[in-house]
């Protein structure tokens, strides 16, 4: 899917950004996703939005989903894997109440894994 983008340098990171819904085989949707060996990604801005589900705008609750999700991929690019603690930016965001319970930081076990 990232393959179009090229393969970056292995020090940069590329993230696309993208306002349609994104999916994978087998998930019905996905926030966003990452090629760690391209050192790519892409998030959708689509589902991150209150609007999305009918609901007024919030602006600054959207920019914290956004930039939640946007580390998290870039997070890939460094090596990082999922992590099972549900405050750490890497944990798999399965809904929008997974990514607005998450931090926009990695926890202390996720932090000294990123491979630079």
């Amino acid at each position: 899917m990232l393959a179009s983008l090229g393969e970056a340098k292995r020090e940069e990171k590329v993230v696309g950004i993208a306002d349609v819904d994104l999916y994978v085989p087998r998930l019905n949707f996905v926030f966003g996703e990452a090629d760690i060996g391209a050192g790519t990604a892409i998030v959708s801005l689509c589902r991150l939005r209150q609007e999305h589900y009918g609901l007024d705008p919030d602006e600054a609750l959207f920019l914290e989903r956004a930039t939640k999700e946007i580390i998290h991929e870039l997070g890939h690019t460094f090596g990082l894997e999922h992590c099972p603690n549900n405050k750490c930016v890497m944990h798999f965001s399965n809904s929008l109440a997974d990514t607005d319970v998450k931090k926009a930081r990695f926890c202390d076990k996720c932090r000294p894994k990123i491979i630079l």
